[in-house]
């Protein structure tokens, strides 16, 4: 096991080693002192992301906008966020094994559905219940409506939660231009199936200050899987916004998304080694939809920064998934349907203030969440069946086993001071979360209720967190930080037959830095989360699950990534950079009979390296993208490391692909077409990832796929 006071050590001297010795210069120049930019107040600092918001930020903070990912070839949400140092997304396999959800995990932590983040769009919750149901498999948002993608993996727990062990995940919508625009675009990928990604804005801004916007992306098509593998998504975004004076902005926002993802399904060993595109699953699929609405309101004078944010989110997921028996009803098959309902308000004030004392600088923030929330689900099933050509299961009664209605009060207040005195920057802070959950599940027999019970579970819990800045020069900065994050009980855990289920803490330590030149751009960041209690969904043979204490596990490791120039060296090199992030994560059971052994579905080794060039308005970029071999142990007493029969269980090999893209793309004239094409996949390298769901087995992943994408805009 590495030591993290090693890792601390290492990244500490890596730091210095890596600073181009321009950065020295530029303070022996200044007789020794560096003069930094003029102290300005922040307020909501996920509002705006930008390159000097990372370099300011005391933790690791990566921020990537449309024009970089574009640079980068990133064409759905997936390729985004894989380019960012800790982050990891699985590819889809069991129920989040469509395009409709997102399998997000960050620094060895859970990916199934993403539950270990706080995801939001334009600072509003993107999970069905950010309480008691964080998944997202129902993620509602589509690559063509982002414009920015803001990743905080540290000193990010006071200001929102509950669920940020795993850091915060904000996507900034497309802004209303400041003049009128139409922008039209068109994508597609051709990998077995054809897949096309159409997307618009309309929109702008008068000169008293009033503007909108219309966005709309969607996906539509069938993936790489022979049959039962079809995705239909429409993402549709409003934007009102009224400036009334020059420290004032009113903000309206209305967002529906509707989505169907059929699911392929995993195999069984044998149906794999026979062809790994097939599907023996032709009922399961998902659909869901969402509708939220937002007002802002903002003031900024400069001296005081006020907000106060309010959201409406109403949603709903269904699905089917066949499932196999068991004993006296061995090789026959139920339908199964989860038809779930959610809705939420939440209201968050937030004032800041500048002020000074003495040689020091105070930026003081104190605000409020309440969130309310309430769920509604249902499981239903077939009698079993036979599988017999031309019969469908969809005809058959679905009777009700079980039901559920949840519901969540929760009540957040924090508060942190941002001292500043010389060229450092200290940030003390804490938030206090008030929670009351309650889930009322009745099991049925015959429509008759046979039990029922009514768990309920309040927490009362005190989140501290510290950091520290330095800014060396306009250009270099170095931060550590340590903190508390909290994951309370949700509604499924509250549902579970286990008795004695915790909520989740975890202790997190990052210490890094970050560089910001005009040839070069890195970072470079050591991580230690230490988690007393975390609970893992326990699944049996045909993953039935049932939730249990894992214990305690800790995660730790390294995270680089960085940029560079070449043309800076020479002439003759104008036009050509390099790129590349590496993470290097240890993520270990640290109780019961897996002590020491690696937690399921993450990679130790994950990694982009990458180049682009550009002659006069044509770009042309490659990258390599590769990953170590990956755990699918099982929750029994042996840890599992040879494939099973069921392609369930054993150790995922790891793999690399090649990936190639062609853009013409003028600089200088916005409204000039702009078209590229491209590959990803190079070589069709073969690979594959698990699933121990109910829709588990081997899933193949995705082979040599063409992609084309134009757009134009007036």
């Amino acid at each position: 096991m590495i030591s993290y006071r090693r890792l601390a050590n290492s990244v500490l001297l890596a730091s210095v080693a890596f600073a181009p010795t321009s950065v020295f210069a530029q303070d022996s120049a200044n007789g020794g002192e560096t003069v930094l930019e003029a102290i300005t107040i922040t307020g909501n600092w996920l509002e705006e992301p930008n390159k000097e918001k990372v370099l300011k930020h005391p933790g690791a903070r990566t921020i990537m906008d449309k024009t970089e990912l574009e640079a980068r070839g990133a064409v759905d949400i997936r390729d985004a966020l894989n380019q960012i140092p800790g982050v990891q997304v699985q590819e889809s396999a069991g129920t989040g094994g469509s395009d409709v959800s997102l399998n997000l995990g960050v620094r060895g932590l859970t990916s199934r559905l993403s539950p270990r983040s706080t995801v939001l769009m334009d600072g509003i919750p993107l999970s069905y219940a950010p309480y008691g149901q964080p998944q997202l498999s129902l993620f509602p948002l589509v690559l063509g409506n982002v414009d920015t993608v803001d990743v905080v993996r540290g000193a990010g727990s006071v200001r929102y939660g509950p669920q940020n062990v795993g850091g915060i995940i904000n996507f900034v919508t497309h802004p209303i231009p400041d003049d009128v625009t139409v922008r039209m675009s068109s994508s597609a990928e051709f990998s077995g199936g054809t897949k096309a990604t159409p997307s618009f804005l309309i929109g702008g801004t008068n000169d008293d200050g009033l503007g909108a916007a219309l966005l709309y992306s969607g996906i539509h098509g069938t993936g790489y899987r022979d049959s039962n593998d079809r995705t239909d998504i429409d993402d549709l975004i409003f934007k009102g916004k009224y400036e009334f004076s020059d420290t004032d902005t009113l903000s309206l926002q209305y967002h529906h998304y509707s989505g169907e993802g059929q699911m392929p399904g995993g195999l069984t060993t044998g149906e794999y080694a026979a062809d790994p595109f097939q599907s023996t699953r032709q009922y399961d699929e998902f659909n869901g939809r969402r509708n939220d609405i937002s007002l802002r309101y903002q003031h900024n004078d400069g001296e005081n920064n006020f907000e106060i944010l309010g959201y409406y989110v109403n949603s709903f997921r269904g699905s089917f998934v066949e499932q196999q028996g068991t004993g006296a009803s061995a090789n026959r098959y139920r339908l199964t349907s989860a038809p779930r309902d959610y809705e939420y308000f939440g209201i968050e004030p937030r004032y800041s203030r500048l002020f000074d004392i003495g040689d020091t600088t105070h930026e003081v923030t104190v605000g409020y969440r309440y969130l309310w929330e309430e769920s509604s689900e249902v499981a239903a099933r077939t009698a079993y069946y036979d599988r017999v050509p031309g019969y469908n299961p969809h005809t058959r009664p679905m009777v009700t086993y079980q039901t559920s209605e949840g519901g969540t009060k929760a009540h957040a207040i924090y508060i942190d001071d941002k001292i500043q005195f010389g060229n450092w920057t200290v940030t003390p802070g804490v938030r206090y979360e008030m929670i009351s959950t309650n889930n009322t599940v009745n099991d049925l027999t015959g429509g008759v209720v046979t039990a029922s019970r009514s768990p309920q579970f309040d927490a009362n819990e005190l989140l501290p967190t510290l950091s520290v800045a330095y800014q060396i020069n306009d250009a270099w900065s170095v931060f550590g930080n340590a903190g508390v994050s909290f994951g309370p009980q949700q509604y499924s855990h509250l549902a579970s037959t286990t008795d004695g289920l915790n909520p989740e803490k975890a202790k997190t330590y990052e210490i890094g830095t970050h560089y910001q030149g005009d040839a070069l751009d890195a970072e470079l960041t050591a991580f230690y989360i230490d988690f007393d209690k975390e609970l893992l969904l326990s699944r049996n043979i045909v993953g039935e699950g049932v939730w249990t204490n894992l214990g305690a596990t800790t995660h730790q490791g390294i995270e680089a990534a960085g940029r560079y120039d070449l043309g800076s060296l020479t002439p003759s090199l104008d036009g050509l950079s390099v790129y590349a992030n590496y993470t290097y994560t240890e993520a270990v059971y640290e109780a019961g009979d897996f002590k020491g052994k690696d937690l399921p579905f993450y990679s130790r080794h994950f990694g982009t390296v990458g180049a682009s060039y550009r002659y006069e308005d044509w770009v042309i970029n490659a990258d390599v993208t590769a990953q170590s071999k990956q755990r699918s142990p099982g929750s029994g007493t042996t840890y599992v490391t040879e494939e099973d029969s069921t392609g369930r269980l054993g150790d995922i090999p790891g793999y690399g692909t090649v990936n190639l893209r062609l853009a013409y793309q003028p600089e200088n004239n916005k409204n000039a077409p702009k078209f590229a094409l491209g590959v990803k996949n190079l070589f069709d390298n073969e690979y594959f990832t698990r699933s121990t769901d109910n829709n588990g087995g081997k899933f193949v992943g995705q082979p040599r796929t063409f992609f084309v994408s134009a757009s134009v805009a007036f």
